[in-house]
């Protein structure tokens, strides 16, 4: 068992996320069964869920002649458009089945905002909007955390880079990740999370 200070955060391992599912990321159930032989270690475990509404902004299907993976810009910034995916109650948004959330302390479900779309588990795309997490794991007495989960270069990179920019120590287990890669995306997220400090492990 790891000091108590220490949580991991397990992100969106989901049914959409893994081979099959509307936004399929290679390998996505390849890391299930170890991120599930890592959870015993930590007093915390945290897990997030994507949890869209049918309509929301950024699928593509909401945007008339958009194509999906394309780019647009929203209020809060620039924004990927989407494949439908992880809609609220679906069986895509389920977690995996082989993902054992038993001890799981709190699940934080995000993007539920139909106009705006969240990938971090601490904010909003705005960077403003918090989700809760941070107060959740600061009453715990957390002050380091692990991610592990889907996808690298998105989730998994925003939540890591606000846990550092909200002063937590942060460690991103690249082994028990998938990416995207989208035009170079999986290279910026490693170049942006080692910029603001975050441990590639």
């Amino acid at each position: 068992m790891r000091p108590a200070n220490q949580a991991i955060l397990v992100i969106d391992v989901q049914n959409d996320f893994c081979p099959g599912g509307a936004l399929a990321v290679e390998g996505g159930d390849e890391i299930v069964a170890p991120i599930n032989a890592l959870i015993p270690e930590f007093a915390v475990r945290v897990f997030t869920q994507d949890w869209h509404p049918g309509d929301h902004s950024s699928f593509a299907s909401q945007h008339a002649g958009a194509e999906p993976y394309s780019m647009i810009d929203m209020p809060y910034g620039p924004q990927v458009l989407w494949p439908d995916h992880c809609i609220i109650g679906s069986q895509g948004a389920a977690f995996h089945s082989d993902l054992d959330t038993r001890g799981a302390d709190m699940i934080i479900r995000k993007g539920f905002r139909r106009e705006i779309d969240s990938y971090s588990a601490f904010f909003e795309n705005d960077h403003t909007t918090p989700t809760g997490l941070e107060g959740y794991l600061r009453s715990r007495g957390v002050d380091a955390v692990t991610l592990v989960g889907l996808a690298t270069d998105f989730c998994v990179n925003f939540s890591a880079v606000d846990a550092a920019k909200l002063g937590f120590r942060v460690t991103v287990v690249e082994s028990l990740c998938r990416a995207i890669d989208l035009d170079g995306s999986l290279a910026a997220a490693r170049n942006g999370m080692a910029a603001e400090g975050v441990t590639l492990a």
